[in-house]
C-alpha cells in the first residue's frame, strides 16, 4: 500500500524547541550516547527533545536481530562499553532529566542478553540522580529469567517489552528468535518478580491485523498484567521493510483507546504517531494517579509548527 501518507500523519513541533534540541544533540554526541530517537529516525524527536525528553539506547546501536519492521541497523555488535553507564548518568544529570527512558538493541551475542549492562545503567542513573524515575524498555533476553531478575533488582520504575503485533503476523513481522508467546511470558515474569512493578507494551497497527486479532492481543497483554499499552501506526522505514497494509485513521485509535481502558489498562497512549516512549512520563503519572502538567509544551513553546509527513522522510518504523 504505502503511497502518499494521509493528512493526519503530521507532527506538531514546538516552535521554540530548537535551542533545547540542539543542546540535547550536542551533549549526547559529546558523551557518545546513542538514542533510539536518532537510530530509529523517530518522527517525534523534535517534540520529545524540545520538552527535555530523550530515550537512550544502551548496549550499542547495532542489533543482533533483523525484525522486518525496524530501522535500527543489525549485524554483529561490539562488546558493551563498561564506561557507558557512567556517561549516561552524567548526561542525565547535566540535562536535568527526572524521567529517564532506556532502551536497547537485542544482544543475543551476550550470555545474559545484556541484562547486567542494563542493570548497571539503571543503578548509575539512580546513584547520580536519586529522584529520577527510570523506565526500561527491554528486549526479551531470550526469556532468561535471571537476566530479567537482574534488571528488576536494579530498581526501574517502569519496565516495558513490546509485543509489536498480533499472533498471526508475529512470524512475518519479527525476527525468528522473537515470538508472541515468548514476549507474553517475559511480561508475566516481570510481574512475578515484582508485583509492584509497572509494566508496559506496544502494538503496531496497520500491518494487516484484523479487529478480532487486535482485540485478542490486547486481552493477552492485560492477562499478563500489563499496566500501560501504547498503540501506534506502523510506518515503513525503507523499501527493504514490510509495506504498510493500511493507514489507521485517528478515530479508530480513539475507539481502541476506549476499548483498552474498558479492558482495564490503567494507562493508554493511542494515536497514529504514538511510540513506546512517547509521553512516557505522562502515562506513568496516569497509572499512579499523579496530576498531569497543564501542557506538554514549555510556556515559551506554545506556538506549534506542523511538519507535513507526506514530504520525504527518514525511516520511522521502530516503535521504540
Amino acid at each position: 500500500m504505502d503511497g502518499v501518507k494521509p493528512d493526519w500523519l503530521r507532527v506538531a513541533v514546538p516552535a521554540a524547541a530548537g535551542p533545547t534540541v540542539r543542546r540535547m544533540g550536542e551533549l549526547l554526541r559529546a558523551r557518545g550516547l546513542p538514542t533510539v530517537c536518532r537510530s530509529a529516525h523517530c518522527p517525534n524527536l523534535p517534540i520529545c527533545w524540545g520538552q527535555g525528553t530523550v530515550t537512550f539506547m544502551i548496549g550499542g546501536d547495532v542489533c543482533t536481530r533483523a525484525c522486518r519492521f525496524c530501522a535500527v541497523p543489525h549485524g554483529r555488535p561490539e562488546a558493551p562499553d563498561p564506561e557507558e553507564p557512567g556517561r549516561l548518568a552524567r548526561a542525565v544529570n547535566e540535562l536535568g532529566l527526572r524521567y529517564v527512558v532506556l532502551t536497547s538493541v537485542d544482544r543475543d551475542d551476550l550470555p545474559d542478553g545484556g541484562g547486567a549492562h542494563y542493570a548497571a545503567a539503571i543503578r548509575a542513573v539512580r546513584e547520580a540522580v536519586p529522584d529520577a524515575l527510570v523506565e526500561a524498555l527491554l528486549p526479551d533476553f531470550g526469556g532468561d529469567r535471571e537476566a530479567l531478575r537482574t534488571v528488576v533488582a536494579a530498581g526501574p520504575t517502569v519496565v516495558g517489552h513490546n509485543l509489536e503485533t498480533v499472533r498471526r503476523l508475529s512470524p512475518l513481522v519479527r525476527d525468528r528468535r522473537a515470538g508472541y508467546d515468548l514476549s507474553l511470558s517475559v511480561l508475566r515474569t516481570l510481574k512475578e518478580l515484582d508485583p509492584r512493578l509497572r509494566t508496559k507494551s506496544s502494538l503496531l497497527l496497520g500491518l494487516g491485523e484484523t479487529e478480532d486479532e487486535l482485540g485478542e492481543a490486547l486481552a493477552d497483554l492485560r492477562a499478563a498484567g500489563v499496566d500501560i499499552i501504547v498503540l501506534g501506526q506502523y510506518l515503513r522505514p525503507t523499501p527493504r521493510q514490510l509495506p504498510v497494509a493500511r493507514y489507521v485513521p485517528p478515530e479508530e485509535f480513539r475507539r481502541w483507546e476506549e476499548r483498552a481502558r474498558a479492558m482495564g489498562f490503567p494507562g493508554v497512549v493511542s494515536g497514529p504517531m504514538a511510540r513506546t516512549s512517547f509521553r512516557a512520563a505522562e502515562a506513568y503519572r496516569e497509572v499512579v494517579g499523579q496530576p498531569q502538567p497543564a501542557t506538554l509544551c514549555p510556556p515559551e513553546a506554545q506556538a506549534c509548527l506542523e511538519l507535513d509527513s507526506r514530504a520525504p522522510k527518514k525511516p520511522e518504523g521502530f516503535l521504540g
